[in-house]
């Protein structure tokens, strides 16, 4: 079983990333940080708390950083709603948060643990950069570290810019920088992960888990203008899903560093795929839709299943 440190900004597709880590068998969900990103941390990370108790789990939750490194704070409110869920309202969980900041947290974890955690960032890098620069064996000691973010062809904060990575371009050229090898999976990839109609269907029978969850937030996402043809990409749960079946990805070796300083290109994910070029980051390309959608709904019955038993 893989230990898995979930750093995120919940957050329609961040909660059905968590549904997912704590639905496979596959997985132990060993902690979640909270970052501001598609809505500010005074949601994140009550998001983070109320979406555990929720989905039955028993993991700390830390709250870490509530803006970026230099820049002034951005959202995605228009994508995820004023709190970051669209329209739904979960109970406010019982749980307080970590006393320790994220960045202490990710640091303890890792370091507690050397060589066991896969540490996943699905939201603006700014927590994993502040870890870095306090601790810069952090890069020595992950298992392998996974990040949903960025682009080889596109933007969508930008024409250039991905969310994630336009949010704090600062702290993803740090942690681009550091001395691992990523796993990005940008836009070329998640866009491949649809929520079609086909595959809500799929969901049918979760219960309390769809009815509550899975079925308003993507009902939310689904009805913005980017995704109303093809159904909401679901990025971050691709994230999730590599750590649990890497086989079910095409990853390309690259060079990816980060645009800080252009005009129009600030937070682009630069990408050479050339095989002469000093390589920092493997870069999914394809993903093996019906075998990920599997994974997915397997995962989402565990869960609901779950639930229905504690509420019974």
């Amino acid at each position: 079983m893989k230990r898995i440190l979930l750093d995120c900004d919940p957050g329609i597709d961040d909660a059905l990333a968590i549904a997912l880590a704590h639905g496979s068998p596959e997985l132990e969900v060993v902690g979640i940080t909270t970052v501001a990103g598609n809505v500010g941390l005074e949601h994140t990370t009550p998001n983070a708390l109320s979406l555990t108790e929720f989905y039955g789990m028993d993991v700390p939750v830390a709250a870490g950083a509530d803006r970026p490194l230099l820049r002034a704070p951005d959202t995605a409110s228009t994508v995820h709603g004023a709190t970051g869920l669209g329209d739904v309202v979960l109970p406010r969980a019982g749980a307080e948060p970590e006393p320790r900041h994220a960045v202490d947290f990710i640091i303890d974890t890792v370091t507690s643990s050397p060589g066991e955690i896969s540490l996943v960032a699905v939201g603006p890098l700014t927590n994993i950069a502040l870890a870095l620069r306090k601790e810069p064996r952090l890069a020595e000691w992950v298992r392998e570290f996974v990040v949903m973010g960025g682009s080889y062809t596109r933007g969508n904060l930008t024409p250039a810019a991905e969310f994630n990575i336009g949010a704090d371009p600062e702290a993803a050229s740090v942690v681009f920088g550091a001395p691992w090898h990523p796993v990005m999976f940008g836009l070329d990839l998640t866009h491949q992960a649809r929520a079609t109609a086909e595959v809500r269907e799929r969901f049918a029978g979760l219960g309390r888990l769809q009815d509550e969850l899975l079925g308003p937030c993507l009902d939310f996402y689904g009805s913005n203008r980017q995704y109303r043809d093809e159904g909401p990409a679901i990025h971050d749960a691709c994230a999730v899903a590599h750590v649990i079946a890497p086989e079910l990805f095409t990853t390309v070796p690259a060079r990816v560093d980060v645009e800080i300083s252009g005009r129009f290109t600030s937070g682009m994910t630069v990408t050479d795929f050339a095989p002469e070029a000093e390589h920092n980051a493997l870069v999914a390309t394809e993903l093996d839709r019906r075998a990920f959608w599997d994974l997915l709904t397997d995962s989402f019955h565990g869960v609901a299943r779950a639930m229905a038993g504690t509420n019974r």
